[in-house]
């Protein structure tokens, strides 16, 4: 059996496949497998993967017959995986030369692991780099990984069990931001999650979804929407719930801030979209699993009794921190 299997999903990266191909072509284990997954790239993506496939047996390219995004193209890659391990790489960042081989020994002498996260290195465009700093840990038990992912204090960088991933594949519910939902329930299924020191070197862009202003923004909201279905589906303790609840009920009002922020930069549809998402997700939250010290902080009141009221504290809230911030400045 193949030892990692390596799933790139592509669309439209051209320009840094090179580097990120032959970073795991310089792998020092070289028991690996490339699964390269094209997402009906317009550029020369696909072109390139063919050319490096013909002359590297290691690497296998899939192509998808539309845009489809990350989550579906790392799926269908997903199927033909023969590794015990598997790992994603976006077509835009790359790896230290020995980072899977830092990985595969972690595993080796940590049996009951299930997941090992990679060290990342944040790039930047203007050349400055950064180390995604987690708290120091042997290992977390999966219920402690998955609460530790919530507010991110542990990263989504990582390598995870075939057997668990394929259980768990890609959450699609969302274009952006739903494969935070399968890195959670990686976690949250795995005996054991280990950290080591091979590098993943993660491109940061100033145009990524994160950066730009657009419908996709809410996706997030779609994204948790799912995260709750799943959780629930899989009949998990009240305590997982009740914190998770707090990260939608959180990230809705941050949702909020953005439209606040920039709905006259939206157009009209995308405006009409998002507010309705946003209500969605205010009339599906589960009051009672919310700690009372959050619901009574000012631009956090749930008021269920009426959306305009809730919308009309938003409003202010933030039009007062934004007032605060300006003065401030002054």
């Amino acid at each position: 059996m193949t030892k990692i299997s390596i799933l790139v999903a592509v669309y439209n990266t051209e320009q840094y496949l090179p580097q990120c191909l032959n970073s795991l072509l310089a792998q020092t284990l070289h028991d690996i497998e490339i699964i390269c997954i094209d997402d009906a790239s317009t550029d020369g993506s696909l072109k390139f993967l063919q050319r490096y496939a013909e002359q590297n047996s290691c690497i296998k390219v899939l192509q998808m017959p539309t845009n489809s995004g990350s989550a579906k193209a790392r799926n269908a890659g997903l199927e033909i995986v023969t590794g015990e391990y598997v790992a994603f790489v976006d077509s835009d960042d790359w790896l230290a030369p020995d980072a899977c081989e830092q990985v595969y020994n972690t595993f080796a002498a940590n049996p009951t692991a299930d997941a090992v996260l990679f060290r990342v290195e944040n790039v930047y465009e203007d050349g400055r780099r950064t180390v995604y700093e987690m708290p120091n840990f042997d290992s977390l038990d999966g219920s402690q990984a998955f609460e530790d992912s919530l507010t991110w204090k542990i990263h989504g960088v990582y390598v995870v069990r075939t057997a668990i991933h394929k259980q768990f594949p890609y959450d699609d519910s969302a274009i952006s931001y739903s494969d935070d939902n399968t890195t959670r329930l990686h976690y949250l299924n795995a005996r054991k999650v280990m950290k080591c020191d091979g590098t993943y070197f993660y491109r940061q862009h100033s145009t990524s979804v994160t950066h730009r202003i657009s419908l996709r923004r809410f996706d997030y909201l779609l994204a948790n929407k799912s995260m709750k279905l799943q959780l629930e589906q899989l009949n998990v303790s009240a305590a997982i719930l009740n914190k998770y609840e707090v990260v939608r009920w959180r990230n809705l009002v941050g949702v909020y801030m953005f439209y606040f922020l920039h709905r006259n930069a939206l157009d009209e549809a995308s405006r009409k979209e998002g507010l309705q998402r946003l209500k969605e997700t205010w009339q599906t939250i589960e009051i009672h699993r919310l700690p009372k010290s959050l619901v009574r902080k000012f631009g956090y009141r749930p008021f269920r009794c009426s959306w305009t009221l809730f919308r009309l504290q938003e409003e202010c809230y933030f039009a007062l921190r934004a007032l605060v911030g300006r003065n401030k400045e002054a």
